[in-house]
């Protein structure tokens, strides 16, 4: 803790245990005076009960509990972001309740620019005491009066005026313009506003006054200005506190926890409305006489309990009760009075924090007190301070309680075990009372250490604030268009999709009849799928990288699997062919030695992961090596041939390679084994692609027209002759040209997870750039390719509630692992069997239930990339992450559309009931 936070700590703990420390010790300890200051006396255990009863009655409040009924309100405001120094613009406030009987109209310029700060020009207006106990109309006809007269003297342009409404009165808020009263308080009572929106009675009173165009923007309490005007710092401002004719407090909450507003997205500022905290069980220890005295004499007896033994309006007149009781009793003043000691508000606040200073000397306590007609001794001046510094102390204690209540709600809500955190404070108590200040700051210590607290003081009474609601609100609508506008070509509607169906069917025909396609269509030999009848035991071989596996499969009522994993040295991957199969085949000896398995032929089938043309069920010509693997004397040949040569020089073991297939046919046929309806295999991985069992007439590279055989479509080029350009998106066009590739895998690169991190970092440097995003600040980290991830997406939506679209007719099964084993079933082989899932919306069933923690999810990644980002950019990075991952799924939805109403249209069905078999990373990784 640094030197400061020590020093208020201290302050603290003497003002529980010495409230008048720091003034001269009393002369005279009568028994009166010392019950009468002990009444203000406040212990700790009373102010963590306060602290404790507050909170409880914020989180029944929140949560829309409404019997009992909390003894907080926790209005939201609506107010939904915080500043983040961008915001620009003139600006007009008009600031009611805030002073008492006052209105203030501020004019105020907002730079955009770090540092360069216009001071607003105002002027204040005495509200005649008619006009605060009048009719509404009156009141609201007075303010647009004081507006024209002010704005009348500015000699700068006033169309199109967008101007801020501080109302600080207690409010039933249901939008950023809309704001219903629900009491009048701080002396006002007009008639005919209670109950009525206050932001329609402005409108109306501007309009008959007719004299200016001005639009009315947003509705907020003093406290929503107070935090909304607070200069950016190291930390964040989530609070505001004011403290001058009433209190109150406000802070940024998770927007989830506030029931009334449905909305589980991003924070929202909700207000305290702590005046009217009124737990007898918490407060009633520490009411004294003196404040049922005063509650019973002021306009609304009974209420705002709480503000009355805190607020600026009622601190003098706490002192005044107490200087007139030991008066009375020939304490003080020689036992003498005078009218105005006994005359309701004559001691105001101004005075009280006059008396309570030190440094003013006994001399101004003694003109004070003079002018209020008293005769004052020296002994008489030395107690005057010490009741003025009991009232203030135990006034500061119970506003540092309500504030740490605040504070724990906060820390809770973010589930932080350290909140660090900026207070805006605001107010006359705060900004006349250094020694309130710093008993609140030293009290909030105590007793919520686990928060890391900065106090903000208030630049220019919050009407800066306001200003800055109405910028914000500004920015952010302007923002929302821009996000909209750059998402829009992602969000696909029907007759889109239906297109990318009707082409890709086309596409099916041309490629099936060998005519020019995208879509290659590459008959695989395989003629079935399995019935469950199939029995055996079988090894398989999956080569596709640097690792490859062996894996024994034993088929029997159901499917037993045992497996190793091999490494690949990068000599053999890049030495000669021989080499290489030649270690393939000692790994599978290997593999069969520890398996007991030496001397037995079982049948294998070979999972080949590399480009191959298939000429039959175990012949596959390989195009070229990717991956890293350059074996020479392979390309162009035979790979099941170029085994079987390696198994014959190795004339130890027995194999008989009966299939040669890619993972597609694999996800097809595995699922297959589970759900005799699986005739179609679907791959969403780093990659994409599907097969599909077609009419062998319809194949036109293979002779035969009855029976059927399975097609590898090779989709991830669909497109690649232009058939998808009126989808593609500048950001698409980016990946693609920064790709190995480019022009080619069109489907796949706006589908597959190699490719999705990458649109969704284009387009947040694209709305960067627009200043939506991180301030408008370019980073190095966002321009180096590759840093978002697509499991980051994955990462983010697993935390997001469901929002699935309706049961497909069909159902989709999942396999974990590469799944092609059922494919040689038939033929005698069979691999690995994973876990499959009966239905694609099962995993809905395990997604968390609240978006917010995918923007916990969304700062955390954001963060550790050392991206600078607010509550709102991480609002809308989730929206990105969310239109990239729909328009995959739903492009690959098409493409499945168009294969089943293929096979529909095959058989001559009206409906269709068939299984999808499916595998890869994003399909099982990414909830959504």
């Amino acid at each position: 803790m640094d030197s400061i936070g020590s020093a208020g700590l201290r302050q603290g703990e003497e003002a529980l245990s010495h409230p008048e420390e720091g003034l001269p010790r009393p002369s005279d300890s009568s028994e009166l005076v010392q019950e009468c200051l002990q009444q203000f006396k406040v212990t700790r255990a009373q102010l963590q009960q306060i602290q404790a009863s507050l909170l409880g009655s914020m989180e029944q409040a929140l949560r829309g509990q409404a019997s009992p009924a909390p003894a907080v309100r926790m209005l939201p405001t609506y107010v939904g972001s915080t500043p983040h120094g961008t915001e620009q613009g003139d600006f007009v406030v008009l600031e009611l309740g805030a002073t008492g009987a006052s209105l203030r109209v501020l004019w105020v310029t907002l730079t955009g620019i770090e540092g360069h700060r216009v001071e607003p020009r105002s002027q204040e207006f005495v509200i005649p005491q008619a006009v605060m106990l009048g009719a509404g109309q009156q009141l609201f006809d007075f303010a647009a009066h004081c507006l024209s007269e002010f704005l009348d003297a500015q000699p700068m342009s006033k169309q199109g005026l967008q101007l801020g409404f501080s109302f600080s009165f207690p409010c039933h808020q249901t939008g950023l313009d809309r704001s219903t009263l629900i009491s009048w308080t701080k002396g006002f009572r007009c008639s005919g506003v209670e109950g009525q929106d206050v932001v329609q009675l402005l409108r109306d009173a501007i309009q008959r006054h007719g004299a200016y165009n001005i639009d009315v923007v947003a509705v907020v309490n003093d406290t929503v200005g107070t935090m909304m005007g607070c200069e950016l710092g190291a930390r964040p401002c989530e609070v505001g506190l004011v403290v001058d004719t009433g209190t109150n407090a406000c802070y940024m909450e998770e927007a989830r926890h506030v029931a009334v507003l449905d909305e589980d997205r991003g924070r929202v500022c909700v207000s305290v409305e702590w005046g009217s905290f009124s737990d007898a069980g918490a407060l009633g220890p520490v009411l004294t006489t003196f404040d049922h005295t005063l509650d019973h004499e002021s306009l609304n007896p009974g209420a705002q309990r709480f503000e009355k033994m805190i607020g600026g309006l009622y601190l003098g007149e706490l002192v005044r009760l107490v200087l007139a009781h030991l008066a009375r009793r020939g304490v003080l003043f020689g036992g003498g009075t005078s009218p105005a000691l006994l005359s309701r508000g004559s001691i105001l606040l101004e005075h009280v924090a006059e008396m309570e200073d030190p440094s003013a000397g006994a001399a101004r306590v003694h003109a004070i007190l003079q002018d209020l007609g008293l005769s004052p001794g020296a002994s008489d001046v030395e107690l005057v301070q010490h009741v003025c510094a009991a009232v203030c102390t135990r006034a500061a204690q119970l506003c540092a309680a309500a504030l740490a209540a605040v504070l724990s709600r906060l820390q809770h809500g973010r589930e932080q075990q350290t909140l660090q955190v900026a207070v805006a404070t605001g107010g006359r108590v705060c900004e006349r009372h250094p020694r309130f200040c710093s008993i609140l700051q030293g009290t909030v210590m105590l007793l919520a250490p686990e928060c890391d607290v900065s106090f903000i003081p208030s630049v220019d009474g919050g009407g800066r604030g306001v200003a800055m609601v109405t910028a914000v609100a500004a920015r952010l609508a302007a923002h929302r268009r821009l996000l909209e506008e750059t998402l829009a070509p992602f969000r696909l509607n029907h007759d889109q999709l239906a297109a990318v169906q009707a082409q890709m069917r086309k596409a099916m025909v041309k490629g099936l009849r060998g005519e020019a396609s995208s879509l290659r269509m590459l008959p695989t030999f395989v003629r079935a799928t399995p019935d469950g009848s199939e029995r055996g035991d079988f090894l398989a071989l999956d080569l596709g990288g640097t690792n490859f596996r062996v894996l024994l499969v034993r088929v029997t009522t159901g499917v037993q699997i045992t497996s190793q994993i091999y490494s690949i040295p990068e000599s053999v991957a890049q030495g000669s062919g021989k080499q290489l199969f030649d270690h393939i085949v000692d790994c599978i000896m290997d593999f069969q030695q520890k398996q007991g398995l030496s001397g037995q032929s079982l049948p294998l089938g070979f999972t080949f992961s590399f480009p191959c043309r298939q000429l039959g069920l175990d012949q596959g010509i390989l195009l070229n090596w990717t991956k890293g693997f350059n074996a020479s004397d392979c390309e162009g040949q035979d790979v099941v041939n170029l085994l079987r040569e390696a198994i014959t020089r190795r004339q130890a073991v027995e194999l008989n390679v009966v299939a040669i297939v890619n993972d597609t046919v694999g996800t097809m046929m595995s699922c297959g084994y589970e759900d005799p309806r699986c005739e179609i295999g679907l791959i969403v991985g780093t990659g994409t692609n599907a097969c599909y069992m077609e009419e062998l007439r319809n194949v036109a590279g293979v002779p035969g027209d009855s029976g059927r055989m399975c097609i590898n479509m090779e989709w991830g080029a669909f497109g690649d002759d232009g058939s998808l350009a009126m989808l593609s998106t500048c950001f698409d066009a980016s990946v693609d040209q920064a790709s190995i590739n480019p022009g080619k895998q069109r489907f796949e690169k706006m589908i597959s997870g190699m490719y999705l991190g990458e649109i969704v970092r284009h387009i947040l440097l694209h709305l960067t750039s627009l200043g939506v995003l991180f301030r408008g600040q370019q980073t190095q980290r966002l321009q180096t390719r590759d840093i978002f991830k697509t499991k980051f997406l994955s990462e983010i939506e697993r935390c997001l509630r469901p929002t699935l679209p309706p049961p497909l007719q069909g159902a989709f099964l999942s396999t974990v692992g590469d799944c092609w084993p059922w494919v040689v079933a038939r033929s005698a082989l069979e691999d690995e069997v994973g876990e499959a899932m009966t239905h694609l919306f099962a995993l809905s069933s395990s997604l968390a239930p609240s978006d917010s923690l995918a923007l916990r999810q969304v700062r955390a990644i954001l963060e550790d990339l050392g991206l600078p980002l607010t509550s709102d950019d991480a609002l809308m990075v989730l929206e990105v992450c969310q239109a990239v991952s729909q328009r995959a799924a739903q492009l690959c939805g098409a493409g499945v559309a168009a294969v089943v109403e293929k096979i529909r249209e095959n058989r001559g069905l009206e409906k269709l009931a068939v299984s999808v078999g499916v595998d890869g990373t994003l399909y099982k990784l990414h909830p959504q």
